[in-house]
Parts: structure tokens; sequence; C-alpha cells
């Protein structure tokens, strides 16, 4: 079966296809009897508006679009990114929005991914999300004069829209809650260096490490591809350490349980001989044992935040250029506990 057409519609109503358009478009030029005889046609049919045709016409094609520079196969693996997209699904779904999303191999594909779709019509606005430093999408987006939304740290975007959370808070409060516990060798398995909210997150780790006492903390930081594998490596070799860390902080959910397997693979007591906590919660955290200690935030509610700011900027309506949302909060649970016994 095929897509119904103008046409099919004014061979039913006994009209040009002229008048059928100027009553799906709510133009004069045909009485209301003749419309709504059209529109009763239409409905009955099941004919939909043609997205491309409407883009060429200067009409909204309402779908938003979102490139993520990640392997296709770890995509579903993530919460984090999962949540995000449920979010925003949400919202979009509500003012009868799509979201359009491709995977990319590169920053170059996804600018050229956005470049056609703004060119051809086919999104009234996109995402950017995992800023890196010197960020070149920043300038490509911002030369389209394309609604964008950065789901990121303000510090980079330049003149873009943005949608963020203090990540520093959570590391501070995360750090103090170990040394509280009597942690002195503290390590952290982060995510891509490149990646501005992984920089930011370091620095902070380094603060609050020294803000604790001259020479209190012994602090280290490994960087990973965000992959259990890579995390579960990473763990082995700070555990194989001859100054072992006593915790460990996890830049996500996957690593962390990589790392808890790590450790009883390694036959280390968790919390007691090693404490541990994850960034970002997830069911993934709650369903091991012990079940992980976690900075948690409200990921869907993030998204849909995103989603508000985008639509907004494609109404023309008055947006803030930087939106702050709330930061994730620590929920201790049974991976971290005080250390045992004097190192």
């Amino acid at each position: 079966m095929k897509r119904p057409t103008i046409a099919d519609i004014a061979r039913r109503a006994g009209v040009s296809k002229g008048a059928v358009s100027y009553a799906l478009n709510g133009q004069p030029g045909v009485s209301e009897a003749t419309r709504a005889n059209i529109l009763a046609i239409s409905k009955e049919l099941g004919w939909q508006p043609n997205s491309a045709a409407r883009a060429l016409n200067g009409a909204r094609a309402r779908t938003i679009g979102l490139a993520l520079f990640r392997p296709a196969r770890t995509l579903g693996m993530e919460p984090f990114f999962m949540e995000l997209i449920s979010g925003i699904e949400a919202e979009l779904a509500d003012r009868s929005y799509a979201l359009m999303l491709q995977v990319v191999t590169d920053h170059a594909q996804e600018i050229e991914v956005y470049r056609r779709w703004w060119g051809e019509g086919r999104v009234d606005g996109a995402f950017l999300v995992d800023l890196h430093l010197d960020d070149a999408r920043v300038e490509a987006m911002r030369s389209l004069n394309m609604p964008v939304v950065v789901i990121g740290h303000p510090s980079q975007a330049g003149p873009l829209s943005t949608v963020w959370s203090d990540d520093g808070l959570a590391i501070r409060e995360t750090v103090e809650y170990l040394v509280a516990l009597g942690h002195r060798s503290i390590a952290r398995v982060a995510g891509l260096p490149r990646l501005v909210h992984t920089t930011l997150r370091d620095q902070a780790f380094v603060q609050a490490c020294q803000d604790a006492g001259p020479g209190r903390v012994e602090h280290l930081i490994v960087h990973t591809d965000y992959t259990g594998e890579e995390g579960a490596r990473m763990t082995r070799r700070l555990l194989s350490s001859p100054r072992r860390p006593t915790a460990i902080v996890y830049d996500n959910d996957i690593m962390a349980v990589a790392g808890l397997s790590v450790a009883q693979e390694m036959v280390l007591d968790v919390p007691a001989d090693l404490s541990i906590v994850a960034w970002d919660d997830s069911p993934l955290s709650q369903v091991v044992r012990p079940p992980l200690t976690a900075l948690t935030r409200d990921i869907p509610a993030y998204g849909a935040c995103a989603a508000r700011q985008l639509l907004a900027q494609i109404a023309g309506e008055p947006v803030d250029l930087s939106v702050e949302d709330r930061p994730a909060t620590l929920i201790p649970r049974g991976s971290t506990g005080p250390v045992r016994g004097p190192r």
C-alpha cells in the first residue's frame, strides 16, 4: 500500500489539489463545508504531511537531531545515555516532536550530519553532547545559525546555550565522605581525558584531596574509555600496586561494577578492604552485592530540561544562555565503609 497523497484526497472530494492544499493548511480559498469535507477525508485515508515537503515550504520539521560519537555496540549498555534520551523523548512527545538519532565515527562526520540535516530541513534544532576541550563543533554549530543546546558545562560552549550541573560539588561531597570514613589513599578511574567534564572532575578531585590537609590524602587518577573492560583493567593495576588505594571512585556504573568484580576476584572484601563509589546511579548499581554507593541524579529530568530549552529556542522565546540543573548527590550503600586496620 502506498502513502495517501493530496491527489487521492482531491479525487475523493471531487476538488482540485489546490483546494485540498488550501484546506489542509488552513488558508482561505475554500468554503467551510468543503474544508470540513476535505479534512474528514484526509483523516479517513490516514494522510500525514510530508516533512521534507513542509521543510521546502519553510514549515517546521518537528524533529530534533542528536548525533553521538561513540560505538553503537556500547550505546545500549550505558544507562546514562538511555535515561537522558528517555527524558528528551518524553518532553518532545508531549509537543509532537520526534528525535532523530545517528551514531557517528568522529566529530567531522558529526558536523557533516548536522549540516546536512539542517540544510535539508530535516531538523529544527539539535543537541550537542560530550564537549571536548577546544571543540571544533562549537564554532561549526554557531555558523549554521541552527537552534542548539549543549548538554554540558558552559566553559567550552562559546555562544551556544547550555544545560549543565556542577560536577565539582558532587566530587567534593564524595571525597569528604571517604575521608570521614578514614580513607587516606583514594583513586579515581575516570573517563576520556579530552572531555570537558572529565577535566573538571579531575580538577575538583585533586582540589578536594588537597583541601583535606597537606599530605593527608594520597590521590591518583587513571583514565579509560568508560568500558567495563577498561574499568576492570585499571582496577587490577591499582589493586596490584604496592600502595593499594583503600577507595576508588569510578566515572560510571559500568566500570564500578567491573571494579567490584575484580576486587572479589582478588579476594578483597568490599567495603572492609576497598570502598567503591559509582558515578551515576542505576539499577545495575543496586542489584550487585554489595550494592554500590553512588552519585545519583534525575537523568531523565536532565534530558527533559535540555529539550524544553531547545524547544523554547525553536519557538523564538527568550531563553537563558546557561541553565544549571541540580548536582548529583551521594547515596551511601554497602560498598563503602571505614578502613580496616592501620595502613
